[in-house]
């Protein structure tokens, strides 16, 4: 039995996409929960659920950016002891956000360039803001510290895990 994976076929058919999309989501969320921590620095690690959802609102639209930010972020409720419910806002609102650069037909040139790591960035800044926003209790840290702390560091380290996919992505532009 010989099996031919035929690109077009998924391309062009969104059932595919989507079911891709979710398995990606998932086996991002057991990466996240049972590796990341061996690359954390100072309990700060990468939200690849966060780059997902930026590749998807910039492939596929604002409205689906959105709803993939909303599941991505219920998944992530779900397999962390989160407080539900505040990364599936952080991560609608951040699909939101970057679904405002959704391009038709230039998905792939902008998730190869360096305006996919300024969208991550952007939409970082976002989701961060929202969802420690619900995260900080009254403690001996105050906001604008917390924030700066983890915020921008989560940030920043998720900008640069998305130099990985906008590398591979650039360099199948070329091939």
């Amino acid at each position: 039995m010989n099996i031919v994976f035929d690109r077009s076929q998924f391309v062009s058919n969104p059932t595919l996409r989507f079911i891709a999309y979710a398995v990606v989501a998932l086996i991002l969320s057991i990466v996240h929960i049972v590796f990341l921590r061996f690359l954390a620095v100072s309990s700060v690690t990468p939200d690849l659920l966060l780059i997902l959802t930026v590749w998807i609102a910039l492939a596929e639209g604002q409205f689906v950016g959105m709803f993939a930010g909303f599941l991505c972020g219920m998944l992530f409720d779900v397999v962390s002891a989160d407080v539900p419910g505040s990364n599936a806002l952080a991560k609608t609102i951040a699909g939101f956000v970057a679904g405002y650069f959704y391009r038709e037909g230039f998905a792939m040139q902008t998730i190869g360039s360096y305006r996919f790591l300024l969208l991550v960035a952007l939409s970082g800044v976002v989701h961060n803001l929202l969802y420690f926003f619900f995260y900080v209790k009254p403690m001996q840290i105050s906001f604008p510290m917390f924030f700066l702390k983890y915020g921008v560091a989560t940030t920043l380290y998720t900008t640069v895990a998305a130099a990985f996919p906008m590398l591979i992505v650039n360099r199948r532009k070329e091939w």
